[in-house]
């Protein structure tokens, strides 16, 4: 699983987990706001659900019921959003950094400390497919569907049928919505590259089989959001119920696609409601799928008489307001034609044929070719004009290595019928790059990535962007320009500003050496790039760093737990280490014990912050105990832990 989890770890990109991110952008009782029966104001705000990628699988299908907000000043929890019945599944692995749009909620005006996640945990309700093409060493075939006996559902509570789990978070900084505007925003993260969310194990009981234990409890966590503009959403399916009286938005009721995947792709309908406005300054361009033509308007006045009733893939952006405004629209009568635009991951890229590959939800991929009239979109929901302009066109952006394997994309193809498929345009939602730093000077460093397929291999250099470039706002609402950068252990404590790139430079060069075979492991890191950048004319500029927690092979504690450090060796070293451990609070390793009798495996999350925790770790991290590790490279030799795994009962197979 070293492997495995190394790349699951890099690929947890710069919003790493399962997002809810809730924005409240109302300014008064006629900007999304009412006046409950209570007299309490309710205030609406867009839901969206988002998540990182893990290398490992096509799809990580769960169904979420429900989010309840904890009140700060005691009482009963609000229920501010529920899903349709059925439940849709919600594939995490295509939400890369990118938001699902699950409709307006209504939360009361008010203080919140936490939040209550409910997903549920009936066997099927999760479901696992293997990508095609996973890390060395995996133990499942590539494109194998997990049976659902064999997935493990951690904390599950209720009876046969309807069993859930309900997951608590509390919040670093209560949340404070108001009637009167200015409300933050709220990002609660499901971790995927956390190593103990989907845990494998093949014990002897299983005959071979590998059992997958998903815990959701621990990898959630809170994260700073954007602003609501920023936001990079997933293209939302749906059925267009109206055009509005003066043309310039449709209503739509948003489709979830069938999962595991049918064919034909059959819709998944839902009363989820969604307002979608024409662009009126930049237009949106406009797929009519069913006559073959491509227009742009900046309203739907040519539409009004035959989009109700048909189905629509829509990439759209938020404005400040809240309302979604339609970058370009693909519409046909048929389900099927809206849905077959290749969607996820690219797992190749062959230049030489003009050809890519993405990964599929059913554990495959789908081969596509770049032609002459393909055009290629970076998604800047931020900049309306740049978001509706393409970067490039035709085969040449495969070269020079401006696409590689990892980025996500969404495909739109000429002809859905043709081998291959030609696209015709292809939507970049992130452009990640990730992997071993080397070279890290004050213009720019370079990532080397390996993969199993040593064609998918890349090594780059690039730039930092502009030091006068937007680049969000800190935890505290103040605008940031210029690179920045943060350990993946503590992602409120970005680095910015004058000194962000000497001691990024000074962070990167950190080393942990064990000896022998292991010899010594650098720095690894994830970074998403930015298309344009004054620091990068016509290509790609990094805009942040995250330092990624490097996997250590499986090792024994040498010296015993004794206030922050305990030393260890690992297999194949020679040389202990000294691991940190942080106890502080929020910004706490994250512990867990993992206890495995026969075919049961437990995961217990350990509070390193709090006395009883550092008590424990104190009592079971001694020498000779098997632990793996997961840190950052310190330029003084030694590793920051940010998650520590130690092992009791039977120890780990893999």
């Amino acid at each position: 699983m070293y492997r495995n989890m190394l790349q699951r770890a890099v690929r947890g990109a710069l919003l790493t987990g399962l997002s809810l991110t809730l924005v409240a952008c109302g300014g008064g009782a006629s900007d999304g706001s009412s006046m409950g029966a209570s007299g309490t104001s309710q205030v609406s705000v867009p839901f969206t659900i988002s998540d990182a990628s893990s290398e490992d699988w096509a799809t990580i299908g769960v169904k979420v019921l429900s989010v309840a907000l904890v009140p700060a000043g005691g009482g009963s929890n609000v229920t501010v959003w529920t899903a349709p019945t059925p439940a849709p599944y919600i594939n995490l692995e295509q939400l890369d950094q990118l938001g699902e749009i699950l409709g307006n909620i209504t939360i009361p005006a008010g203080t919140y400390s936490g939040a209550v996640l409910t997903v549920a945990a009936n066997p099927g309700d999760v479901l696992l497919t293997v990508a095609e093409n996973p890390e060395s060493g995996f133990p499942v075939a590539a494109g194998s569907s997990i049976p659902s006996s064999q997935i493990l559902i951690q904390g599950k509570q209720g009876s046969s049928g309807n069993y859930s789990v309900p997951v608590d978070i509390t919040f670093d900084t209560a949340l404070t919505v108001s009637a009167a505007g200015g409300n933050p925003g709220l990002d609660l993260e499901f971790d995927l590259g956390n190593p103990v969310f989907i845990a494998g194990h093949t014990p002897p009981v299983a005959m071979g089989a590998t059992l997958w234990a998903v815990n959701f409890h621990g990898p959630v966590r809170h994260h700073f959001v954007h602003e609501l503009p920023r936001l990079v959403l997933r293209h939302s399916y749906g059925t267009v119920q109206s055009v509005g009286g003066d043309n310039s938005s449709f209503s739509m009721t948003k489709d979830f696609p069938t999962l595991p995947v049918a064919t034909p792709e059959t819709a998944v309908g839902s009363s989820i409601a969604l307002q979608i406005q024409a662009d009126a300054t930049n237009g949106t361009i406009f797929y009519d799928l069913d006559a073959k033509t491509r227009t742009v308007v900046k309203d739907f006045s040519a539409e009004a008489m035959t989009l109700p009733g048909k189905y629509v893939r829509v990439a759209a952006r938020y404005q400040q307001d809240g309302t979604l405004v339609a970058v370009r629209v693909w519409a046909s009568s048929e389900f099927a034609n809206v849905f077959v635009s290749p969607e996820g991951h690219v797992i190749h890229v062959d230049a030489a044929n003009s050809l890519i590959r993405v990964a599929t939800e059913d554990g495959t991929a789908t081969t596509v070719m770049i032609d002459a009239n393909t055009e290629f979109f970076f998604r800047t929901p931020a900049d309306a004009l740049a978001d509706a302009t393409p970067i490039a066109t035709g085969p040449a952006f495969l070269t020079n290595q401006d696409l590689v394997r990892g980025f996500k994309v969404h495909v739109s193809v000429v002809d859905p019928l043709a081998v291959p498929m030609v696209a015709q345009t292809v939507d970049i939602e992130t452009a990640a790059y990730a992997g071993r730093i080397s070279a890290a000077d004050t213009t720019g460093f370079t990532y080397t990535r390996n993969f199993l397929r040593a064609t998918d291999d890349y090594q780059v250099t690039l730039p930092y962007i502009d030091a006068s470039t937007a680049n969000g706002t800190d935890a505290n609402g103040n605008p940031i320009t210029g690179f920045k950068w943060w350990d993946f252990t503590f992602p409120t404590l970005a680095d910015s500003g004058g000194s962000a790139i000497a001691d990024f430079v000074s962070a990167s060069n950190g080393g942990v050496n064990f000896g022998g075979s292991v010899g010594a492991l650098s720095a690894w890191g994830v970074s998403s790039a930015i298309w344009g950048d004054p620091a990068s004319p016509g290509g790609w500029a990094l805009r942040n760093a995250v330092l990624m927690p490097t996997p250590l092979p499986l090792g024994t504690v040498t010296t015993g737990f004794s206030g922050s450090t305990f030393g260890m060796s690992v297999l194949g070293g020679s040389t202990p280490a000294t691991i940190n451990v942080s106890t502080a609070k929020q910004s706490a390793t994250l512990v867990y014990q993992i206890d495995r009798t026969g075919a049961v495996l437990t995961v217990s999350p350990i509070d390193a912050s709090s006395a009883a925790g550092q008590s424990t770790l104190t009592t079971n991290l001694v020498a000779g105990v098997p632990v793996k590790v997961y840190g950052v490279p310190q330029p003084d030799g030694t590793l920051k832990a940010y998650v520590l795994i130690y092992y009791t009962g039977m120890l780990p197979s893999m």
